[in-house]
Order: structure tokens, then C-alpha cells, then sequence
């Protein structure tokens, strides 16, 4: 196989869906402590904010799962591909 052409080994959906995932994630905090009311101990100030808290919850640890898993990916790929 020639050095430029690499199988389709799902790197480049691994990024794109952890980024996606991880920019929904942050931009439901970012919404949360903003514009929902903030958040406090006992948790969100409203109904949308306790929905905001669990998206963020849920996508912020498994988008940078995905997203780290992509990245590692891609640098194993690109060191296979310096190598001779």
C-alpha cells in the first residue's frame, strides 16, 4: 500500500464526533452558568439548567473519551506512516 493512502480506520469520525460531542458538553455548561440560572450545591436554579447540568454531564466525560481515543489514533497513524 502506498504511504499516502491510509485505510478508513474511523480516525476521522473518532474526532469528529468526540469534538461535536465535547462542544455540545461545554457549550450546555457554558449555557448553564450563564443564561439557566447557575448552579449552586444543591444544583441547577431551574428546570432548563438540571437539563443543561445532565447534557453537560453526559458529553463532557465521553466526548473527550472519543476525542482523546481519535487523537491517539491519528499519532499512531502518523508515526506508521513515517516509518519506512
Amino acid at each position: 500500500m502506498p504511504r499516502d493512502e491510509q485505510p478508513d480506520d474511523g480516525t476521522i469520525q473518532l474526532l469528529r464526533g468526540g469534538g461535536l460531542i465535547l462542544a455540545i458538553g461545554v457549550i450546555s455548561f457554558l449555557l448553564l452558568l450563564t443564561v439557566l440560572g447557575g448552579v449552586s450545591v444543591e444544583g441547577a436554579h431551574s428546570n432548563p439548567g438540571w437539563l443543561a447540568l445532565i447534557v453537560a454531564a453526559m458529553c463532557l466525560p465521553f466526548g473527550l473519551m472519543l476525542f482523546a481515543l481519535g487523537v491517539a489514533k491519528w499519532l499512531r497513524n502518523r508515526s506508521l506512516s513515517r516509518k519506512p
